[in-house]
């Protein structure tokens, strides 16, 4: 009986393996076909000339892959132009200056227009201002220009719960702004200073890139959000419209074809199947929230601090 027993787990269990097998089988099969069919929307491998539309999303982050993909679309002579969709409340500071900055690159040598959609605003806002020409609808939001740094402090509420914590720093400032304790004068007073020098740099590109003086941007960058209409009417955007009429732009202004097939850029664009892989498993593990770090130019309606 013993022997048979066992027999009969052996069976059981040479089944169970075989169909874990062929589950397995079956998906890196569909991540293989997933990767190829993504590999071949990346730059490079076109027949003849075209316009590339680049779309923005979500938080802008520090991306050295996007600066990449930018860079080829700079360097590339069968893209004549890219449109730039947009639909991000912002980002970190440093994420937004460095897109603004690949994209300037990619403007010195072709036509580059934005595309506003749902939502561009605060380090959204600031991606578009790369652009030559920026479009939106009516309803769309955008503004909020300006530089925000949060903290929080907790100290109360784990003395509530019975626990203690010591800080041992070479200097009063090191670590400020700290959930672990109260924020004083001289600590708002540098902290403060750090978000006034972004602000600055912030308002000093939508001066050169708008044509304002500085007296009018700052008016315009109190940090409110605008409709698109309002934004029109204010000088940050130059005509209302979608893809459609950036089109148009390109072929009335800039002499491109309106014929020209438009081809969609993958941003996260990488060179093997097996860095795609793993960037998904990490992005399915670390929250990307997590990742937000430094001085944030984002909008952020939903959420209440007070």
């Amino acid at each position: 009986m013993l022997d048979s027993d066992r027999l009969l787990d052996r069976r059981r269990l040479k089944r169970q393996l075989i169909v874990w097998r062929t589950l397995a089988i079956i998906f890196v099969v569909f991540l293989v076909l997933v990767a190829i069919g993504r590999f071949g929307l990346g730059v490079g491998g076109s027949d003849g000339n075209y316009i590339a539309q680049l779309w923005i999303s979500g938080l802008i982050l520090d991306d050295s892959e996007r600066e990449k993909l930018i860079s080829e679309i700079a360097e590339d002579n069968n893209i004549r132009a890219l449109i730039l969709r947009i639909n991000s409340p912002g980002g970190t500071m440093a994420g937004s200056e460095s897109l603004f900055l690949s994209l300037r690159e990619v403007a010195f040598k072709k036509p580059l227009v934005a595309v506003l959609g749902g939502t561009a605003t605060s380090g959204a806002y600031m991606t578009a201002l790369a652009a030559d020409q920026i479009f939106a609808r009516n309803s769309s939001v955008t503004g909020s220009i300006g530089v925000i740094l949060q903290t929080a402090e907790v100290s109360k509420m784990l003395e509530n719960l019975g626990i203690s914590t010591e800080t041992i720093k070479s200097s009063p400032l090191k670590g400020v702004p700290s959930i672990f304790e109260s924020l004083d004068s001289s600590g708002k007073a540098a902290s403060q200073a750090v978000v006034d020098d972004m602000y600055d740099q912030f308002v000093s590109l939508l001066v050169e890139r708008r044509s304002l003086t500085l007296s009018e941007a700052k008016v315009l960058a109190d940090g409110r959000i605008y409709t698109g209409r309002q934004a029109l009417s204010n000088g940050l955007v130059d005509q209302e419209g979608g893809q459609r009429e950036a089109i148009e732009w390109l072929e009335e202004s800039q002499n491109i074809s309106r014929s020209l097939p438009i081809r969609d850029i993958e941003v996260n664009k990488v060179d093997n199947l097996v860095d795609w892989l793993m960037s998904k498993i990490r992005g399915s593990i670390v929250s990307r929230s997590l990742a937000l770090d430094g001085l944030l130019a984002v909008w952020q309606p939903e959420i209440n601090y007070e």
